[in-house]
């Protein structure tokens, strides 16, 4: 065959090929047009007859939990947050330098990285923001320089990624789901960090937030904030350096003892302030103020049924007996700790009888010497003179 000849064979195949491919698509596209139908009958028929077997309190039920389940997390939201110390200690000097003796906030941009559901906020940054204290809806923050702040880190450290944003509260403020609006920009999932810099409460000064949208029964759909675990947690260098920054702020003259009573007060206080939390969120769930959460309900059941049954003998005796025991190893302790200082005592006595004892001895001996000294001077004085008369006697008769 010619060139021309075989192009034009080419070309011929290429058609044949091209309404080979076309009858197949149009075959798929009738078949999925015949059997979709069938599909929505089917799925129809399994939700009536489900609906028919329920009664209808069920029924309720599964809107219910339909209803909750379309405000189930999206993906990439993380679990837990795990916030530096770096990022705390920029936050702090942050609000010192802008906000400091005065009811402003501020406000900064968190980088990091996610890993496993786990977010590692490590560093942070500033970025100027300003808020009207009348109305905290009008705001404004600078995005240009939050822009040309993260380019620079990204320049330094590209595995640190823009994760969030932080504020030093200490209080979520109408304001803050547009701020996260206009950070969402930026990334598709921000954290949000609320920094107490002045905490008043025992505990961690971090509380983490990300916002979800929240679809109500007879509601218009909006965004909320949804809390997320946070810690604090460092490296081998940033524990290193927190141990020497704690080393000029801790007090060295309070014993160890003194320690241990201010932590195990601490925790107790905590203690007390987190079941006063739980107090009040009961009682405004009970009064309707708040909707009813059934993962907390859950939780709290799972503490209670943790806790044991002190009705039973058999566990107060045990109780009683440990009790016992540990009471009587500190009574040991505290009357062997005070034979140990009585001997001491009197081991200090008698060294300090045999010191004055010794001393005593010291200076009689001294002054015992000193008088024999002086005896024997003045002996010697006498002896002189005596010899000196005695040859003046002989010397007058041998000039006579």
């Amino acid at each position: 065959l010619r060139p021309d000849a075989r192009g034009g064979v080419g070309q011929q195949n290429e058609r044949v090929r091209q309404r080979g491919s076309n009858d197949r698509r149009a075959a798929s596209r009738q078949h999925r047009a015949d059997t979709q139908p069938f599909l929505h009958q089917t799925a129809l028929t399994a939700l009536l007859l489900a609906q028919a077997r329920s009664p209808p309190r069920l029924a309720g039920a599964s809107f219910v939990a339909f209803t909750t389940m379309s405000s189930v997390d999206a993906p990439g939201v993380h679990k837990k947050v795990v916030v530096h110390p770096i990022v705390l200690l920029s936050a702090v000097d942050h609000y010192n330098r802008v906000a400091k003796n005065t009811k402003k906030r501020v406000v900064g941009m968190l980088l990091g990285e996610a890993s496993k559901g786990v977010l590692d906020v490590t560093n942070s940054y500033a970025v100027p923001f300003e808020e009207d204290e009348r109305d905290n809806n009008i705001w404004f923050l600078d995005h240009s320089f939050h822009e040309a702040m993260f380019s620079m880190f990204k320049k330094v450290n590209a595995r640190e990624k823009l994760v969030g944003w932080y504020t030093t509260g200490p209080k979520i403020r109408p304001g803050d789901l547009q701020i996260d609006q206009l950070v969402r920009r930026y990334t598709p999932h921000p954290v949000m960090v609320i920094i107490d810099v002045k905490p008043k409460e025992l505990g961690i000064p971090t509380e983490a937030y990300y916002a979800v949208e929240e679809i109500l029964e007879g509601k218009q759909q909006q965004w909320t904030f949804k809390h997320v675990p946070s810690e604090i947690g460092a490296l081998e260098a940033e524990e290193v350096g927190v141990e020497h920054l704690l080393r000029d702020v801790k007090d060295m003259t309070i014993s160890t003892l003194a320690n241990q009573v201010a932590q195990k007060l601490g925790a107790l206080k905590g203690l007390a302030s987190r079941l006063a939390e739980v107090d009040a969120y009961l009682q405004n769930v009970l009064s309707g103020r708040m909707p009813v959460n059934h993962r907390i309900i859950y939780q709290l059941q799972d503490v209670f049924n943790l806790l044991p049954n002190l009705n039973v003998e058999e566990l107060v005796k045990a109780f009683a007996v440990k009790t016992n025991d540990m009471m009587l190893a500190v009574y040991l302790s505290s009357v062997i700790r005070s034979v140990i200082a009585l001997h001491n005592l009197i081991n200090n006595k008698l060294h300090n009888k045999e010191k004055e004892a010794i001393k005593e001895c010291t200076v009689t001996e001294a002054t015992k010497e000193s008088k024999d000294a002086k005896d024997s001077m003045e002996s010697s004085k006498d002896t002189k003179s005596y010899s000196g008369d005695c040859k003046g006697t002989n010397a007058d008769p041998k000039g006579a």
